[in-house]
């Protein structure tokens, strides 16, 4: 199935397959998610082991898949928003599966990631959505700094939380919007 987007990859707009989006998304997304960790161990939030960080990224990719399918909800149909967002899914599965297993040696990670997510999109569906700036309401952004703490080592949650949601959270998706503005599903300026 090809979604059609217009794109700003190139000078001229031309059509783009769903899996280069895919691919590129997931790609920005994963390095998004990175940067973002990072952060969180540069403010010394504590981060004990390997599978914790990967803990934490599930929760931000988990964050990043709801907000495509927030953005996507105004500009695709129902199908192709279907599509886009579990093929999107689908690949930041893969990228929990493969760096899990480098840390976590041999097993299934993919599955637990997948049920995350589902249970993360239900969560966040119960939450605030500001349709005029596509960001999250507070109660969004409560919810993502709520999950990303309890990643985290007991010793800072509390403090964690009031970092993640007015520092690290709008930090994270300005980048990932601009990432959306260059493949099409967002208007504004990259």
């Amino acid at each position: 199935m090809r979604i059609r987007l217009n794109t700003k990859w190139s000078k001229q707009e031309r059509e783009v397959s769903l899996e280069d989006t895919v691919s590129v998304l997931a790609f920005n997304a994963w390095k998004i998610g990175m940067k973002a960790l990072l952060e969180i161990e540069n403010e010394n939030f504590q981060t004990d082991t390997q599978m914790q960080r990967v803990m934490v990224m599930e929760e931000i990719m988990a964050f990043m898949i709801h907000i495509l399918d927030r953005i996507a909800y105004d500009v695709l149909n129902d199908e192709d928003r279907s599509t886009l967002v579990s093929s999107f899914a689908v690949k930041i599965a893969d990228h929990v599966q493969d760096n899990a297993r480098d840390f976590g040696g041999p097993g299934d990670y993919r599955n637990p990631f997948i049920n995350k997510l589902n249970q993360r999109m239900a969560d966040y569906a119960e939450t605030t959505w500001g349709k005029v700036g596509q960001e999250p309401g507070f109660s969004m952004s409560l919810a993502f700094a709520n999950f990303i703490a309890e990643s985290l080592g007991p010793r800072d949650r509390k403090w964690a939380l009031d970092y993640i949601q007015r520092v690290l959270m709008p930090e994270t998706l300005s980048t990932y919007k601009k990432v959306l503005v260059r493949l099409g599903l967002l208007e504004g300026k990259s």
